[in-house]
């Protein structure tokens, strides 16, 4: 009865071990989903159910329910099977086994550079290599690329390329890429890559100038090229007055040339200049230039020389043009009323000189115009008036008798005075008793006497003698008194060597 009782029981768990399945996806690539089923007929019968994964147990329930992997990745690959766990001991049941191999959707991808020592400066070209499974080679991915954690261009793409236009000594460091599909089920990075930008030292540094119709003048911009011929990175560059040695200016910029403006420039800012550049490397310095500053010209002062105070026809007149101020040659153009006379030049600099030989028709105003080739600057018009060679010379023979008339009166005026104090008395009768005939003299003339070795005494005559109503007045300066039975007085006047001086003045 025993025995029989235990067969009953054998071939009922036997029965049940049959009936309790596995059911699985045959083919499974990374990302899908995979549900496990586990199923049998006498559910109501177990007091709890599990799923094994390499005799590991994943997860256990209370009654049969499946078992869901939302997203298969490669490591989920490996022999699965379920149980159950009965009331009585007989009752326990273990499923098939089932092999699950998930398959990978595409390969981990591989980065690749165009070059992984770049010259800075220079571009890179990157590229996401990866292979997609031949069974899903529709499967959509996008890429994106990374240095040092920090995402490169604009993220996440459809393309494996991402093109660098240029790389710096700063870019090097640390580079890879990841692949994922486009429902961010599954991403996949690549092995890390080490990317060093080589620097290039600079070389043949060079200073230029550059300035307003090329040569330096005051007053105006000026710029300092520095330049290198070769070289990449941040360049320093700098500039410099040799006289000083002191820094004009500094500038940090990734290029191969900078400026330096002067707004405007001055004349003491005349000398020698020189630049470096430096990138990290050995400075290197250019050879020194020397700038000129050029000095527009001042307003010429315009000056006349003349042999008289009175300028006449047929005297020579300069005229002297100088500008005080400008660099040269400075080229001096002379004008009469506007129309230009003649020109000279000054090679050296200061003031040129034009001579000029006089008419009548030279008259009026006068200028000169100085131009360095910086501009020209024109004097202040100065006036002259020209005198005819007759009149002037009339009126200088004029002025010169009345100086010396003058003088004369002078002298005898205090001769006169002596006179009168000493002997007035005596002059006064001389002059009362003079002879007064038919022989005496016309009063509008005046009588010299030259003096004689054997004359006795000069007696000065102080009395103005003529009439009210002529217009010359005759003065006698010396005289002498005239012995009796002598010639006329006449006769002496016409003597060439008679000493008497006269001369006639305008009576106003």
């Amino acid at each position: 009865m025993l025995l029989w009782s235990l067969l009953v029981i054998f071939d009922a768990v036997t029965e049940q071990a049959d009936s309790l399945t596995l059911v699985a996806p045959s083919s499974v690539f990374e990302g899908d989903s995979i549900v496990l089923k586990c199923q049998g007929e006498q559910n109501w019968k177990i007091q709890k159910m599990a799923y094994h994964k390499d005799n590991k147990e994943l997860s256990v329930f209370k009654k049969f329910s499946d078992f869901l992997i939302q997203s298969a990745v490669l490591s989920d690959s490996g022999n699965y099977f379920c149980s159950t766990k009965g009331q009585l001991l007989f009752w326990d049941k273990t499923s098939n086994i089932v092999k699950i191999k998930v398959q990978e959707l595409f390969q981990h991808p591989v980065l690749t550079a165009s070059s992984f020592q770049p010259i800075e400066g220079g571009p890179v070209s990157l590229k996401c290599e990866t292979r997609r499974s031949p069974q899903r080679l529709d499967v959509q991915l996008q890429f994106c690329f990374f240095r040092e954690n920090q995402v490169l261009g604009s993220g996440w793409s459809s393309s494996p390329e991402l093109q660098i236009s240029a790389v710096w000594s700063e870019d090097t460091g640390s580079y890879w890429c990841e692949a994922e599909t486009v429902t961010h089920r599954i991403r996949k990075q690549s092995l890390q890559s080490q990317i060093h930008v080589q620097r290039i030292p600079i070389s043949n540094v060079s200073l230029e100038i550059r300035a307003p119709g090329g040569q330096v003048t005051e007053g105006q911009k000026l710029i300092l090229l520095c330049s290198v011929a070769g070289g990449t990175g941040n360049v320093t560059f700098s500039w410099y007055r040799e006289a000083t040695g002191t820094s004009m200016g500094k500038k940090t910029q990734r290029s191969l040339s900078a400026e330096l403006e002067i707004p405007a420039v001055k004349e003491s800012d005349a000398g020698k200049y020189y630049c470096r550049a430096d990138n990290g490397h050995v400075p290197i310095q250019s050879k020194v230039v020397n700038i000129p500053v050029r000095i527009p010209v001042s307003r010429p002062v315009l000056t006349l020389r003349s042999p008289v105070a009175q300028a006449a026809v047929g005297d020579l007149l300069e005229l002297h043009c100088e500008a005080l101020r400008g660099s040269p040659p400075i080229l001096y153009q002379f004008y009469h009323e506007d129309v230009t006379l003649g020109n000279s030049s000054a090679p050296s600099g200061g003031g040129a000189s034009f001579n000029l030989s006089l008419t009548a028709e030279h008259s009026g105003n006068y200028s000169c115009e100085a131009n360095n080739g910086l501009g020209a600057q024109c004097s202040e018009a100065v006036p002259v008036s020209i005198s005819g060679p007759d009149g002037y010379r009339r009126d200088l023979m004029t002025a010169r008798v009345l100086w010396g008339l003058f003088g004369v009166l002078g002298f005898t005026g205090v001769a006169l005075l002596l006179y009168a104090l000493f002997h007035k008395i005596s002059g006064e009768s001389s002059a009362t008793n003079e002879p007064r005939g038919a022989s005496r003299p016309n009063p509008q003339e005046f009588t010299y006497s030259s003096p004689t070795p054997d004359m006795e005494e000069l007696q000065p005559v102080y009395v103005n003698v003529g009439s009210v109503d002529v217009d010359v007045v005759y003065s006698q300066v010396w005289s002498m008194q005239q012995p009796e039975g002598s010639a006329n007085i006449r006769t002496l006047l016409e003597n060439k060597d008679s000493q008497v001086i006269y001369s006639s003045v305008k009576k106003s």
